[in-house]
C-alpha cells in the first residue's frame, strides 16, 4: 500500500467537502503539531503519514464533513490571542464575537478598574479574553449550564485568569448590590424555526435559539440591565446580522443612550449596545 503524504492527504479531504483550513488544522492535530503551523505543512507536503495517522485523519474528515465542527474534534479555537479549549457542551466561539470583545474594550478605556459581566459565558471565550486584555478589570461570568461552566472554568484555570463564575440564568446569580460599568453577552439569538438549524445540530440547541423571532433572551437581558448597570455603564449585545435594528428599538425602549451598532469583519451588523443613563 502506497503511503499518503500530507499534500495527497489535503487533497482528499477537500475532495469530501472540507474547506482547505480545516482540511490543514485536522491534518495539523492528526500529526500533534501546532494549528498555527501551516506554513510548516507546505515545506513538508511530501511527507507521510503512518497508517494510523492516515485512519485516524480519514476518521475526523469524515466526522467534519458530516458538520461537526473542527473545534469540537481538534478540542481548541483560537479567540482573541488565546487557545481555549472546548466541546460540545458549548458553542464553538465564533471570530465574529472578536467584535464584542473590542467595543468592550473600547468603552472600558480610561477606566482603572472596571467591574464587567459576560452573561451566557459559555466557553468563556469574552470573559477570558477580556480578563487578558484588562488584567486589573474585575470580570465576572455567568452561565446557566453546569457544562458549559465546567469548561470555562477549566480554560480560566489553564491561562490563569481570575475571572469570577457564577451558575444561574442571565442575572439571578449575581449579588443584587454589585453595579457593573460593562455588561457583554453573546446570548441565544436564532429564531426557533431558523432553517440554519439544521447545519448546527452538533452544538447546544439552548446555547442557539431563543423563542419565535429569537430575541426573548435579548429581551430578559435589556429589562433587567439597567439595575445591574453603575450611572454611565453600557450594555453590548451580539446578535444576528438581520436583527439590528429590533435590538436597537429594545434598547431605546428601555432608556438607554447613544444607542448604535457595530459591524462584523463581513461588514454585518453583529452587535449593538447603548450606555445608562448617569455620569459622563
Amino acid at each position: 500500500m502506497t503511503a499518503t503524504t500530507h499534500k495527497q492527504a489535503l487533497t482528499d479531504a477537500q475532495a469530501l467537502g472540507l474547506a482547505r483550513i480545516d482540511a490543514q488544522l485536522l491534518l495539523l492535530h492528526t500529526l500533534g503539531r501546532d494549528p498555527n503551523d501551516r506554513a510548516w505543512l507546505l515545506a513538508h507536503d511530501t511527507d507521510t503519514l503512518t497508517e494510523a495517522q492516515a485512519a485516524q485523519l480519514a476518521g475526523l474528515c469524515q466526522r467534519r464533513a458530516a458538520g461537526e465542527p473542527v473545534a469540537y474534534l481538534t478540542g481548541g479555537k483560537a479567540f482573541y490571542g488565546l487557545r481555549l479549549q472546548v466541546d460540545a457542551r458549548v458553542l464553538d466561539p465564533r471570530p465574529d464575537t472578536e467584535t464584542l470583545v473590542d467595543w468592550a474594550l473600547a468603552v472600558l478605556q480610561g477606566q482603572t478598574a472596571p467591574r464587567v459581566v459576560d452573561l451566557g459565558t459559555g466557553s468563556g471565550a469574552v470573559a477570558l479574553a477580556l480578563q487578558h486584555q484588562r488584567p486589573q478589570a474585575e470580570v465576572h461570568a455567568v452561565d446557566a449550564s453546569a457544562g458549559a461552566l465546567a469548561v470555562a472554568q477549566a480554560n480560566a484555570q489553564r491561562l490563569g485568569l481570575p475571572v469570577r463564575f457564577w451558575g444561574g440564568s442571565w442575572f439571578q446569580p449575581l449579588p443584587a448590590d454589585v453595579r457593573f460599568d460593562a455588561i457583554v453577552s453573546n446570548p441565544p439569538y436564532v429564531a426557533e424555526a431558523d432553517p440554519h438549524l439544521a447545519a448546527l445540530t452538533h452544538e447546544p440547541l439552548s446555547a442557539l435559539t431563543s423563542g419565535p423571532d429569537g430575541l426573548d433572551d435579548i429581551r430578559t437581558i435589556v429589562a433587567q440591565a439597567g439595575t445591574h448597570l453603575a450611572p454611565g455603564g453600557w450594555l453590548l449585545l451580539e446578535h444576528g446580522h438581520d436583527q439590528g435594528a429590533a435590538v436597537r428599538a429594545l434598547l431605546q425602549d428601555a432608556g438607554f443612550s447613544a444607542v448604535n451598532s457595530r459591524t462584523d469583519l463581513a461588514g454585518l451588523e453583529r452587535c449593538s449596545g447603548g450606555r445608562w443613563p448617569g455620569r459622563g
